[in-house]
C-alpha cells in the first residue's frame, strides 16, 4: 500500500490531495510525504502520528515485553529444532532484529548452551552448535511447548495494534462500495441503504429467500476494505503461546507497506518493521454450517502444547460472515448468547486451560446471512443488538433481465430477444415459481455443460435451455410440464 492510499484509507487526507501531491512530486521530485506537507494536506506531526500505525521492531530484548526465560527457551528450542548455526539463521527463524539475536547467542554461549564451531571469524556468520546441556534444555522446552517459529508478541502489544488499525478507522464511501458491487444487479438505492451499515463497524443481518446474492453481498463488503492490517504470527499470554496468523484465512499483502515519507526521522521509522507481524488485507472469514461453539473458544493442542486462536479472534479488524445462519451444528440461540457481550461491549473474554481468563477486543464487522425468518432465529433482545437488518428479496422482472444480460456477457453468449419471455412463460408462470437471481447463471452453466457433452458450440437454444430448466427443480410435476413443452 502506497503512503497516499494508506492516508486516504485512514481518512487523514483526500484522494484529490494525493493527486495534487503526486503532481508536485513529478515536477519537483522528492518524497510524497514532503509534498503532502508542502500543499498543507497534512502536518509533520500528523504524518508522524499516522506512521505510528506500523509496528516497530524492539530495540532491546526487554522491549519485547517477554520474560528473559521465555525468550531464551524459545531461542534454544528453535535453534535445536531447525538445526540453526548462525545469527542470521536465528534472525530469519524468530524474526527479531539481528542485533538482538546476536545478544541472544552471546547469552546462550555465556550459559554454556552453545559453542562456536571452529575458531576465528567474527560477526553474524560465526557458526555455533548446541552443547549437550543446550540440547537437554531445548528438549525440555519443547516438552513444555513445541511451537517453533517467530517469537510471539505480547497480548498488550497486540491489543495496542488492534486499536490502531480498528475497522472503525476505515471509511468506505459510496463510490468505493458501488465499485465493489458492480458484479451484482441491485435495486435502486440499495447501495445507500447498506453503506451506513458497512461503516458502522457494528453487526449486520442480511436475510431473504435463497439464491439471491446474500453471500455475494457480504463478500463484496469484505472486499471493499482496502487498508493493510498487521497480524502477529503468535501471541504470548501468561507464558502460553497462541498461534494467530493463518495463511488459509489471512491474505498476506504483497504491496509495499513501509513507504518512504517526509523526513529522515520518519523514514527511519518506516523502513524497518517488526518482522513478527504479517501485513495483510483486512480479514474476510466465512463460517457456514460447520460452525460450532468450540470454534469460538481457545483450542489447546495437548500434544503440541500451544493454542490456536479462535475463529473470531482471527477475524479481528476484519469481517466475519456467519453464512446460512440457523443451519449450524449449534442452536441459533446458543450462538447468539455467546456473542451478547461482544456485540454490546466490543470485547470478549477467553480462558486458557490453566484457568487464566483474559480480555480481547471484539473489533470486527459481524455479518449474519440467512434465508430463514429472522424472528424464528432470535428474540427481540438480540435483534436490538443487531442495528442493521438488510433484506435481499427476489429480483424484479427488470432486474432478472439485467442479471441475465450480465451473465451472458460474462459467458460470451448471445441472448436471443425472445428467450427471457419464453423462460418466464414455460417455467415461472406455468409452475408458479418466483424469480431468483442465481437462475440465469445456473441456466447458462447447464447449457454450457450440455453443449460440451454434445460437442457443439455453446448457444442458448430453447431446447438447450429447457434441459437446464428441468434441472432447476426436483419437482416431478415441473419436470413433466417442461418435458411437454420440449
Amino acid at each position: 500500500m502506497k503512503l497516499g492510499e494508506f492516508l486516504v484509507a485512514r481518512r487523514i487526507i483526500t484522494e484529490e490531495q494525493v493527486q495534487q501531491a503526486l503532481s508536485l512530486q513529478r515536477a519537483q521530485g522528492g518524497q510524497i510525504g514532503e509534498k503532502l506537507i508542502a500543499i498543507g494536506a497534512i502536518t509533520h506531526d500528523q504524518l508522524f502520528d499516522a506512521l505510528n500505525y506500523f509496528p516497530q521492531p524492539p530495540r532491546t530484548l526487554e522491549d519485547t515485553g517477554l520474560g528473559a526465560t521465555f525468550i531464551l527457551n524459545h531461542a534454544i528450542k528453535v535453534f535445536h529444532s531447525l538445526g540453526l548455526e548462525t545469527v542470521n539463521d536465528l534472525t530469519d527463524a524468530i524474526k527479531l532484529p539481528t542485533l538482538l539475536c546476536g545478544q541472544l547467542l552471546d547469552l546462550m554461549r555465556e550459559r554454556g548452551l552453545v559453542q562456536v564451531l571452529g575458531t576465528g571469524g567474527a560477526g553474524p556468520d560465526i557458526r555455533s552448535t548446541l552443547t549437550t546441556r543446550g540440547r537437554e534444555l531445548a528438549i525440555e522446552a519443547l516438552e513444555q511447548c513445541s511451537y517453533v517459529g517467530p517469537i510471539p508478541v505480547t497480548l498488550d502489544h497486540w491489543i495496542a495494534q488492534v486499536r490502531k488499525q480498528s475497522i472503525l478507522g476505515e471509511s468506505i464511501n459510496r463510490e468505493v462500495l458501488a465499485a465493489n458491487l458492480t458484479h451484482m444487479i441491485l435495486p435502486d438505492g440499495f447501495v445507500d441503504e447498506i453503506g451506513p451499515a458497512v461503516n458502522s463497524g457494528r453487526s449486520i443481518l442480511i436475510y431473504g429467500p435463497p439464491g439471491n446474492g446474500k453471500t455475494t453481498m457480504a463478500e463484496a463488503i469484505g472486499a471493499a476494505f482496502a487498508s493493510v492490517v498487521f497480524v502477529p504470527y503468535s501471541i504470548e499470554v501468561d507464558g502460553q503461546v497462541i498461534k494467530m496468523y493463518d495463511a488459509t484465512m489471512h491474505k498476506a499483502s504483497s504491496e509495499e507497506v513501509a513507504p518512504a515519507a517526509a523526513s529522515g526521522l520518519i523514514r527511519r521509522r518506516t523502513e524497518t518493521l517488526d518482522a513478527r507481524w504479517v501485513a495483510c488485507r483486512r480479514p474476510m472469514i466465512v463460517a457456514g454450517g460447520e460452525l460450532s461453539l468450540d470454534m469460538l473458544d481457545m483450542s489447546f493442542n495437548t500434544i503440541a502444547r500451544f493454542y490456536e486462536a479462535p475463529l473470531h479472534m482471527k477475524a479481528t479488524n476484519g469481517v466475519l460472515l456467519i453464512d446460512d445462519f440457523g443451519r449450524q451444528r449449534v442452536e441459533p440461540r446458543d450462538l447468539l448468547n455467546r456473542w451478547i457481550v461482544p456485540l454490546e461491549k466490543r470485547i470478549d473474554y477467553l480462558t486458557l486451560h490453566t484457568g487464566k481468563t483474559f480480555q480481547i477486543p471484539f473489533d470486527e464487522l459481524l455479518v449474519f446471512s440467512t434465508n430463514l425468518n429472522p424472528e424464528s432465529l432470535m428474540d427481540d433482545a438480540f435483534l436490538r443488538r443487531i442495528p442493521y437488518k438488510i433484506e435481499i428479496d427476489h429480483p424484479s422482472r427488470r432486474m432478472y433481465e439485467d442479471i441475465f444480460k450480465l451473465v451472458c456477457r460474462n459467458f460470451k453468449l448471445a441472448l436471443p430477444d425472445d428467450l427471457i419471455p419464453f423462460i418466464h412463460d414455460v417455467y415461472y408462470t406455468r409452475n408458479g415459481k418466483p424469480l431468483a437471481s442465481h437462475h440465469p447463471k445456473f441456466i447458462c452453466e447447464r447449457v454450457q455443460d450440455l453443449c460440451r457433452y454434445m460437442g457443439v458450440p455453446t448457444e442458448l437454444k430453447k431446447e438447450f435451455v429447457l434441459y437446464a430448466l428441468r434441472n432447476l427443480s426436483s419437482n416431478a410435476d415441473d419436470a413433466r410440464r417442461l418435458a411437454a413443452v420440449a
